[in-house]
C-alpha cells in the first residue's frame, strides 16, 4: 500500500455501509451521503475546459518545513500577464532534483482531467480566450487553489463540486493555474449566470425540524453576487406550511459568494418521519423578490437522533451538531458524551453510530466540516461552542461530561483532553493518534531503503533529508525554532501531564493499518509510567473501522459511568500544562494569565495543605487564583515556588513575578496580553472577524488587496463553513464593529483604516518601506503578517496582511494560516523569496512582550 493510499484511507473512518474502509475506492464524499454536485442550476455552462497542460511535480503531502512555499505559483504570480507556460517548458522539481516539462492533458469521458500526478502535487494550466470582457462563474472541483489571471482563489480540495467564483474575464486570453487536491482529477467549467444576484443551494446548512417543538431554527444558504457593487439591505423570507420568518441578511461584497444565516419556522403540526419543503425568498431593500429556492427538511423527534443548529460566536455562521438523546426523557443533570468524528465523517453519521443511552446525551460536533481542522484551531473552538450549547440546552451535569472520538476524532480526544483537562471526567480515544504531525510521519518510521526506493524513487537517507531540510546557518536555526514554537499548542505529548486529571480508556483495532496500532501501544507505555487510572483494549482482528462498536463500545461507557469531575472545593492537587493561555489558560480555580516566554511550555502544580496551599511553576509570569471557588477558609500558609505569600482578604488573587519575586498585584491591565487576546497571528481569526481591504492605492494594489481579502473569506467558507464580512476601508467605522476582530489588508499608504487602527503599532508598513521600531526595510519586495491589540476593546485584535509593493503582495499570497498544523508567531516579515524558498525568505519573526511591545518581546532577525 503506497504512502498516499495510507493517508487516503486515513479519511475513511465511519461508513454508512458495513464494507470496510480498506475496500473502498473513488470519491470519499460519496461514502457518507454527500454526493458531488454535478448539475448546474445557477446558470448555463458556456465552456467546459477540455485541454490543458499538466506539470507532473512530485513530493509528499507534508514536510517538516516550518514555512510552506510553492515556487510554481510564485513564478506564475510574478509573470501572470506573460506566464510563459507552454508545452515542453521545463520547471525544476526540487523533490526529484530534476527538470520536468509541461505536458498536454485532455479530459476523459466524464468531463474531468484525470492523472495520478494531479493528486496533491501536480499542477494544471488552462487558458480561455474571451471575445469580450464579461462576468462569469468559474466552477472547478478537485483542486487545492487556483490563480485566475494572477489572483488567488480557494479550491475544492475534497471534490464536493461546491466552488463557484465570480470573475471578470478579460477580453482576450485568460489564465488559470490550479494545484492538485486529494484526488487525481480536476473538472473546470465557466457558467453564465441567469441573474446578477441569486441563491445557490450547493452547501446548505440545515437543522432537523422537531415534531415536539415550535421555535424557529437556524439555517444557512449561499448568495452569489456577480455585480461590481455590494448587495445590501436585503432579506430572506422563509415560508413553511403557512408560517413564515423574515431576517435581514448581511451585505454580500462584489463578485463574492457568501453563506448567510436565515430562520426557518417550525410549525406545531409536523409529524415525525415526514419531509417538508420550505420556500426561501431573496428580497431586495424595496421588498421585491430577486430569487427563490426550495429546501427539503426532515422532521425528527427531539427524543431520537437529530441535529441542532446554532449561530457561532467565531464568525456568526450557522453550524450544526448531532445528538443521540438520552432515553430518560425530560430529566436534567444527566451526563453528556462529546463524541468527535473522524476525517470525512459528517457529525450526523457520528451520532447515528451510537445507540441511545439511558443516562446521558451523545453530542457530535462538526469540526466545522467533515475534514475541518483535525479538532485543532477552529475545530477546537467548534467543539467548545457545541459543548456549551448542548450542555445549556439539555441542562446536563458538568461533573459528568465525557469525551470520546474515532480516528481523527481519536486525535481530537487526545488533543482536546490534554488542552481542556478540567472539562471532562474521563476520555476514550478510539483508533486515535495523539499528535497530528507525529502521525503524519508515523508511516515512515519503519521504512527501509527498499520501501523508500519503491515509493519515492530515492534512498531512505535522501527521503528523510527531503522531509527535514538542512538549515543554512545559525540565524535560520533560530528563526526556524521561534516559528515552530507557535505550534507548541498542537504538540499534544508536551501536555501529557494533563491526562492526570481524569481516567483514560484507549480502544484500538489490533489490525489497524490506517492509524497504526503501535501509536496506541506507545500511549499505553507512556501512561503506564505516571498514570494510575487508564484502561487499554485492542479489539481482536479489528481494522480501522469494525462496525459501530468502533465508537459505541460498551466498556467505554461502563468506564465513564464510574468517574466524575470533582467539585473545586474537593480538589487537593492539580498538575496543569499549557503552551498558550490564549488556547488553554488553566484548570479549575488556577489560571495562567501570562507566560515569561510566549508559547513555550508552561506548568503549575497546585497542592492543597492543611493551612493553605503551595504552587510550583515553570515559565509563568502571572497567575490568577479563584480563592472563593477553591473553598478553603484557612489560608495562612501559602507558597508560590517556595516563596511565602501573605494573603489579604480577597475572593480572587492576582500574582505576578517581578525580578524573580512573586508579588500580589491588581488585575492586569486589559491592554496587556491575556487569555482573551494572546496571539499568535492565527488568533486574529477567531472573534467574529471582519476583513477590511485597501482602496486608496493604485488600481493594481486595490484589485490585489480586495481579492486577497476575498481569498481568505473563500477559504474560511470552504474549510470552516464560514460567514465572513468584507468591508471597504473608506466605509469602515470602528463603532460599527465593536467587539469584533479586524483583519486589515493593505498598508498605511493605501488603506484608509490603517491610522484608525494601527497608528500606535511598533510595526508600520507603507509603500516601499517597513519600519520595525528603529529598523527599516526598504523596497517593494517585503510582506508581513502580524497581530496587534485593538486598544479600543480589551478582547479584540487586529490582524494585518500587508506589503510594501507588488512583489511583497505576491510573497504574501498564501493563507495557510487558515489551516491546522501551521505555525505563525505574532509577527512574520518576509521578502519575495519566501514563496519560492520558504524559511530563507523570512527576515523577522517572533512574539510581542506581554505589553505588546517589541522591546519586551522575543524576536529573531535573519539578515
Amino acid at each position: 500500500m503506497t504512502f498516499f493510499r495510507i493517508l487516503f484511507f486515513a479519511c475513511l473512518v465511519i461508513l454508512t455501509t458495513k464494507v470496510s474502509a480498506q475496500q473502498k475506492e473513488g470519491n470519499i464524499v460519496e461514502y457518507f451521503g454527500k454526493e458531488k454536485v454535478n448539475d448546474v442550476s445557477e446558470g448555463e455552462v458556456i465552456h467546459l475546459f477540455k485541454e490543458g497542460l499538466i506539470l507532473k511535480t512530485t513530493g509528499v503531502s507534508f514536510s517538516n518545513a516550518s514555512v510552506e512555499y510553492d515556487p510554481v505559483f510564485a513564478d506564475f504570480l510574478n509573470n501572470a500577464s506573460n506566464s510563459g507556460i507552454s508545452e515542453g517548458k521545463e520547471v525544476y522539481d526540487s523533490f526529484q532534483e530534476k527538470s520536468v516539462k509541461w505536458e498536454k492533458l485532455a479530459i476523459v469521458e466524464n468531463g474531468e482531467f484525470n492523472d495520478p500526478f494531479l493528486r496533491r502535487n501536480g499542477y494544471l494550466y488552462l487558458e480561455y480566450t474571451s471575445e469580450e470582457e464579461k462576468t462569469v462563474l468559474f466552477e472547478a472541483s478537485g483542486h487545492t487553489k487556483v490563480l485566475i489571471n494572477g489572483l488567488p482563489h480557494e479550491g475544492d480540495h475534497y471534490d464536493f463540486g461546491w466552488n463557484l467564483i465570480p470573475i471578470t474575464l478579460k477580453k482576450g486570453k485568460n489564465t488559470f493555474l490550479l494545484s492538485g487536491g486529494r484526488f487525481p482529477r480536476i473538472r473546470a467549467r465557466l457558467l453564465e449566470t441567469f441573474k446578477p444576484v441569486e441563491f445557490t443551494t450547493r452547501d446548505l446548512t440545515l437543522p432537523d425540524l422537531v415534531a415536539e417543538g415550535s421555535e424557529s431554527l437556524w439555517g444557512a444558504i449561499r448568495i452569489i453576487n456577480t455585480e461590481d457593487e455590494f448587495f445590501k439591505n436585503a432579506s430572506i423570507e422563509v415560508k413553511l406550511n403557512g408560517n413564515s420568518e423574515v431576517i435581514k441578511i448581511p451585505a454580500v461584497a462584489p463578485k463574492y459568494v457568501r453563506k448567510v444565516p436565515f430562520l426557518i419556522p417550525n410549525p406545531k403540526d409536523l409529524k415525525e418521519g415526514e419531509s417538508v419543503t420550505a420556500t426561501l425568498y431573496l428580497k431586495a431593500k424595496n421588498n421585491s423578490i430577486i430569487d427563490t429556492a426550495s429546501i427539503s427538511l426532515d422532521v425528527k423527534s427531539v427524543y431520537k437522533h437529530h441535529k441542532n443548529t446554532f449561530l457561532s460566536d467565531i464568525d456568526h455562521s450557522v453550524q450544526y451538531y448531532s445528538v443521540a438523546p438520552s432515553l430518560t426523557k425530560n430529566k436534567e443533570n444527566q451526563a453528556l458524551f462529546l463524541s468527535v468524528h473522524g476525517a470525512s465523517v459528517e457529525a450526523v453519521n457520528q451520532a447515528n453510530a451510537y445507540k441511545q443511552k439511558d443516562w446521558g446525551y451523545v453530542v457530535a460536533p462538526t469540526n466545522r466540516r467533515p475534514f475541518g481542522f483535525a479538532w485543532e484551531d477552529w475545530g477546537r473552538l467548534d467543539a467548545l461552542e457545541v459543548l456549551k450549547h448542548a450542555s445549556d440546552l439539555y441542562k446536563t451535569d458538568a461533573q459528568h461530561t465525557y469525551l470520546t472520538g474515532h480516528s481523527m476524532g481519536g486525535h481530537g480526544t487526545w488533543y482536546l483532553g490534554a488542552t481542556y483537562p478540567d472539562k471532562f471526567a474521563a476520555i476514550a480515544p478510539a483508533a486515535g493518534y495523539p499528535d497530528l504531525l507525529e502521525y503524519r510521519h508515523s508511516f515512515t518510521r519503519n521504512m527501509d531503503d527498499e520501501m523508500a526506493q519503491r515509493r519515492f524513487g530515492m534512498s531512505l537517507a535522501d527521503f528523510e533529508q527531503k522531509l527535514n531540510p538542512i538549515l543554512g546557518n545559525g540565524k535560520q536555526e533560530q528563526m526556524d525554532a521561534i516559528i515552530r514554537r507557535a505550534g507548541n499548542t498542537s504538540r499534544t505529548l508536551k501536555l501529557k501531564e494533563n491526562y492526570l486529571h481524569y481516567g483514560v480508556y484507549i480502544l484500538h483495532g489490533d489490525s489497524d493499518n490506517v492509524v497504526p496500532t503501535f501509536l496506541a501501544q506507545d500511549m499505553r507505555e507512556r501512561l503506564g509510567k505516571y498514570h494510575n487510572d487508564f484502561a487499554y483494549y485492542e479489539y481482536p482482528g479489528g481494522e480501522h473501522w469494525f462496525g459501530d462498536e468502533s465508537v459505541d463500545w460498551p466498556p467505554i461507557f461502563y468506564f465513564f459511568n464510574r468517574r466524575e469531575i470533582k467539585k473545586d472545593h474537593e480538589i487537593n492537587n492539580i498538575n496543569f500544562t499549557t503552551a498558550s493561555p490564549g488556547v488553554s489558560k488553566g484548570s479549575h480555580f488556577v489560571s495562567i494569565l501570562q507566560q515569561e516566554k510566549p508559547f513555550e511550555i508552561s506548568n503549575f502544580k497546585f497542592d492543597r495543605t492543611e493551612n493553605g496551599f503551595k504552587i510550583a511553576t515553570a515559565n509563568v509570569k502571572t497567575l490568577s487564583i479563584d480563592l472563593k471557588a477553591m473553598g478553603q477558609e484557612d489560608l495562612t500558609e501559602v507558597f508560590i515556588d517556595d516563596q511565602p505569600i501573605t494573603l489579604e482578604s480577597s475572593d480572587r488573587l492576582f500574582i505576578s513575578k517581578v525580578e524573580d519575586k512573586w508579588q500580589i498585584i491588581d488585575q492586569p491591565e486589559a491592554s496587556e496580553k491575556s487569555p482573551l487576546r494572546y496571539g499568535g497571528f492565527k488568533d486574529a481569526f477567531r472573534n467574529n472577524m471582519v476583513l477590511v481591504y485597501a482602496s486608496k492605492g493604485s488600481d493594481e494594489e486595490n484589485k490585489w488587496y480586495y481579492n486577497r481579502a476575498k481569498f481568505d473569506a473563500e477559504k474560511f467558507w470552504y474549510r470552516a463553513n464560514g460567514n465572513i464580512e468584507l468591508v471597504k476601508d473608506t466605509n469602515f467605522e470602528l463603532d460599527d464593529f465593536e467587539g469584533k476582530n479586524i483583519i486589515l489588508y493593505g498598508n498605511s499608504s493605501n488603506n484608509a483604516a490603517w491610522k484608525k487602527l494601527l497608528k500606535d503599532s511598533p510595526i508600520q508598513v507603507s509603500n516601499g518601506k517597513i519600519e520595525i521600531e528603529d529598523e527599516n526595510l526598504k523596497g517593494s519586495q517585503y510582506g508581513t503578517y502580524f497581530i496587534y491589540p485593538n486598544k479600543d476593546n480589551a478582547a479584540t485584535s487586529i490582524g494585518v496582511v500587508s506589503a510594501t509593493g507588488i512583489e511583497g503582495m505576491h510573497a504574501a499570497y498564501a493563507n495557510d494560516y487558515l489551516e491546522n498544523g501551521t505555525f505563525f508567531p505574532d509577527v512574520m516579515v518576509f521578502d519575495e523569496t519566501m514563496s519560492k524558498e520558504g524559511l530563507e525568505g523570512v527576515k523577522f519573526s517572533g512574539f510581542f512582550g506581554n505589553d505588546w511591545s517589541i522591546e519586551n518581546g522575543e524576536f529573531v532577525w535573519n539578515r
